[in-house]
């Protein structure tokens, strides 16, 4: 039973781990995009 409750626990961590750098990965891909826009914004001018 304290076995599969650290693996379970372990899961949870590593689950909650891996949502969180998508959603990292995703913020940064949207600032990239925002950054190449206004570049591509001030250059049409």
């Amino acid at each position: 039973m304290k076995k599969s409750t650290s693996i379970l626990l372990a899961l949870l961590g590593l689950s909650a781990l891996a949502l969180s750098s998508c959603n990292t990965i995703a913020g940064a891909g949207q600032d990239i995009q925002k950054a190449g826009n206004a570049i591509s914004n001030s250059a049409s001018r």
